[in-house]
Order: C-alpha cells, then sequence, then structure tokens
C-alpha cells in the first residue's frame, strides 16, 4: 500500500494531531556520538530544541510532546487555524518574515524591516496564503529541517543530504491514542538504553516539563516579533562594520529578545482546563507558543507518575499491576490495562506502518471518512485496547 499523500492525513484548514518522526540520512548517528568516526555531535540535539522553540513562538502550531535522538528525531504537533484566525495581518506578517525574510546577509537570514512588513499585508492574496502555511505541519517541518541541514553541511564542510527524506506523519485520531503516543515519545531514550528513567531522558519534552516544576530557566529562543524600523536597518548596514555586525547577529540568536523562560514554557501545557470549552481558542499572549490549551484530561503528577511506571517495565513477560488510580484513568480511554506496557514499549509492532493511530473503532471510523477500507495497524492494534 502506498504511503498517504499529506492533504489525506491532514489539513491546515482543521485541528489535527500528527506524530511526525524525521531521520538521518542513511539512519547515521548526526546528532549523536558517530560509532565509526568516534566524533561527538551530540551538542546538535540543542540545536534541534532551540529550533523547534523558535518556531512555536511564530507557528499556529502546539509542541505536545518530543524527543531528539541520535539520528532521528520524534514530535507530536498540533495546527491550530483557529489561534491563526485570531492573528492580525501585521502579526501574521512579522511571524513569517522572522522564517523566511526572502533573503539573506552572508550566511544569516536578514532582520524583517517594518516596510517588509507593509509590503506583505498589502498583498492580500500572498498573505492569505502565508497565513495557511503557519498552520500547516508541514511547513513546521521544512523551517525545522533545511536550517539545521545547513548547519551542520557547512560544519562538516560537505553538501548533500543530512535528512533521510520527507518525514514520516502519523495521524492522532482519540485521546487514547493521543496519551500512548506521548508516553512512546518521552521514552525513547529509555527504549534506547540511553537512560534508565525519564529524569535521565535529556532533550525529551517530559524532562522539560519535570525541570521546569522545579523551577529551572533558559534562554528563550523566541523569535522577537518586532520589526525593525526600516531607517535604522538601513543606517546599520552602512555604517556598522561586517565584524560588528556578524557579533551582533550571533549575539541576538542565543537569546533574540533577551528573556528567561521556564524550560518547558514554549511546550502546549498538557492538562486541559475543565471549565474552558473545546470551541475557545486560548491564545497565547506570552509570545513563547501559539496557544495555552493542555491536551490531556490528566494531570501532570498522574502523567510523571504513570510514565516513570511504564519506564520500569522494560523486561519483556515481567507482570506488575498499574496503581489502581491510574488504572481507572486508562480504563477510561478504552485502554486493555493489562495491555498497557505492551502499547508503549512495542509501538512499532502495532502502530510503526501505521499512517493513522487510535482505538479500532475510531480508525475504523476516520478510514471511511477518508475513503479507505481500513487502516494498517487497525487490527493488530485491536489487542491493546478493551
Amino acid at each position: 500500500m502506498p504511503r498517504p499523500q499529506r492533504s489525506e492525513q491532514f489539513s491546515p484548514e482543521e485541528i489535527c494531531y500528527v506524530h511526525c518522526i524525521q531521520r538521518c540520512v542513511r539512519r547515521a548517528w548526526l546528532a549523536g556520538v558517530d560509532p565509526v568516526s568516534g566524533v561527538d555531535y551530540s551538542f546538535r540535539k540543542e540545536w534541534i530544541r532551540r529550533r523547534m522553540e523558535a518556531l512555536a513562538s511564530v507557528f499556529a502550531i502546539d509542541v505536545l510532546s518530543y524527543a531528539i535522538m541520535s539520528n532521528h528525531i520524534h514530535q507530536i504537533l498540533r495546527n491550530r487555524p483557529d489561534v491563526c484566525a485570531q492573528w492580525s495581518d501585521e502579526e501574521v506578517a512579522i511571524r513569517w518574515l522572522r522564517v523566511f525574510p526572502g533573503r539573506r546577509m552572508e550566511e544569516h537570514l536578514a532582520e524583517p524591516t517594518e516596510n517588509d512588513v507593509k509590503t506583505l499585508v498589502r498583498d492580500k492574496k500572498r498573505l492569505a496564503e502565508v497565513r495557511r502555511r503557519l498552520c500547516d505541519v508541514s511547513w513546521f517541518m521544512r523551517a525545522l529541517s533545511e536550517p539545521i541541514a545547513r548547519m551542520a553541511n557547512f560544519q562538516d564542510q560537505c553538501t548533500g543530504r543530512f535528512w533521510e527524506g520527507r518525514f514520516k506523519a502519523q495521524r492522532i485520531i482519540d485521546d487514547a491514542g493521543l496519551l500512548a503516543c506521548s508516553m512512546y515519545v518521552d521514552l525513547n531514550p529509555v527504549r534506547a538504553a540511553i537512560a534508565g528513567g525519564p529524569e535521565g531522558c535529556r532533550f525529551t519534552s517530559a524532562y522539560d516539563r519535570a525541570e521546569a516544576q522545579k523551577g529551572e530557566q533558559v534562554d528563550s529562543a523566541a523569535f522577537d516579533l518586532k520589526p525593525i524600523p526600516t531607517e535604522e536597518a538601513g543606517r546599520k548596514i552602512r555604517e556598522t562594520p561586517v565584524d560588528d555586525l556578524r557579533k551582533e547577529r550571533k549575539a541576538k540568536r542565543k537569546n533574540p529578545t533577551g528573556r528567561r523562560i521556564l524550560r518547558d514554557a514554549w511546550l502546549s501545557p498538557l492538562t486541559m482546563k475543565p471549565n474552558v470549552l473545546s470551541g475557545e481558542a486560548e491564545v497565547h499572549s506570552g509570545g513563547v507558543r501559539s496557544s495555552d490549551r493542555g491536551f490531556l484530561n490528566l494531570s501532570w503528577e498522574d502523567y510523571w507518575e504513570l510514565l516513570c511506571w511504564t519506564a520500569k517495565q522494560s523486561v519483556q513477560g515481567v507482570k506488575a499491576e498499574v496503581p489502581s488510580r491510574l488504572a481507572k484513568r486508562l480504563a477510561a480511554l478504552g485502554i486493555d490495562v493489562s495491555m498497557w506496557r505492551d502499547l508503549v514499549w512495542n509501538w512499532q509492532r502495532y502502530f510503526g506502518k501505521s499512517a493513522c493511530v487510535g482505538r479500532p473503532e475510531s480508525m475504523k471510523q476516520h478510514a471511511e471518512q477518508t475513503g479507505r477500507h481500513h487502516y494498517r495497524g487497525q487490527g493488530s492494534g485491536a489487542a491493546c485496547f478493551a
């Protein structure tokens, strides 16, 4: 069965949950310790994390969960056309121009000016297309992958591909699939024997949330959403020495807004607010993410407890009961509690080749809506759900 088209899996016009996987070319360890040369490229994981953080501040896309491994990355993204619809034309223009200004100065993207913003706002047809792209998962992944490849190739003094090809996407269609997939993503380093538990899984969303609970802060990578006055930009280029400009841009890339934020502030909140209607956009006004909407009917404490419990069930065949309070939560989502460990640890067996993730009845319903007979994984995954 051929891979489905992106337009069949998700649309910028509707809110969708998508699990994205992007692999390095030939699955080489280009973001870890290369087993052949012994060169340590682990610092590139921070490149990727900061780029994700920066894009979360401008795109109408929520980053729910992520894990950056040595040769691939996982993300669970949710596009928010309802949030983008609340932004003014000027906001849309500066957000887009921060990522795609259309010109370069040496190897760095140029700073958008007030004149650039006004020009884009006047072009209504172009602006409508830009507004749509800011809600598109494919454009988010493009804006993430291309600069990382450019930086790595420049560092290695080589050309060619850094990423294997287009990213793999799985549409998540219900709460059960979302919880299981989020746990699978957060536990990727544990499954790979890189860490013994979630508390040691650096470069994962669970680690960021846990450290933020302790009050850890980081320099914000969010874009500065204020355009530069046109006259000031011209004067700088004419009068400032190239070396000084280079140093200034380098310093600004480390912390564009000069702010420090909690380590997880750029991620979508985990817990949904019980008193907020599902139709409310919950637009974020702090400039580090698109919205303040959570994605699970689960508190952080319960999520962390279940994550740590699942991480300990690494030995196949060893039976241990899920804590009763958490077992009730899983049962309410339609998950077979006795199969929870198997579902998370053997995710690839059930949904590794599927374009859709969720309970069998949800997958069947979505297949009918998209003109398909079924999705791969629909039958094998049935054993994990009540």
